[in-house]
């Protein structure tokens, strides 16, 4: 017998019960923190294989699954893969500007860490891939 494909939902909160302090500690973390700029920058969905961290495939899920419960990220799965998508109507509809800050915030943070403009940012190495 087959899997429903109702199996693949991935619970998301909705946007009114999104909470700035566990926003705020999705964002904190470098690896989820890299994840949410590339999103941003990428403007569209990603695979989770698109990106190269520098944690274990496990740890990469785990950032994933945080991004997602505090209502930064969106997940869907389309076929095999699953996609990730910036939550940003809901976040900039609850909480005008942070956003923009924190990822603004991030892009000077990273060019005062690497003057180069190497790629990935904050300090994180590709070695990876979740």
């Amino acid at each position: 017998m087959t899997t429903p494909a109702s199996t693949r939902l991935l619970e998301h909160p909705a946007r009114e019960e999104l909470r700035l302090e566990t926003v705020l500690h999705a964002l904190s973390d470098a690896v989820r923190l890299r994840i949410v700029r590339e999103l941003a920058a990428a403007e569209t969905e990603l695979s989770c294989s698109y990106f190269v961290l520098p944690v274990t495939k496990s740890t990469t899920t785990h950032h994933f699954r945080v991004l997602r419960e505090a209502g930064v990220i969106r997940q869907d799965y389309r076929g095999t893969a699953k996609l990730n998508g910036l939550r940003r109507d809901d976040l900039d509809a609850l909480f005008p500007g942070l956003l923009d800050t924190v990822l603004a915030a991030a892009e000077a943070q990273s060019a005062r860490q690497d003057p180069a403009g190497a790629p990935g940012g904050a300090g994180l190495t590709a070695t990876a891939s979740g």
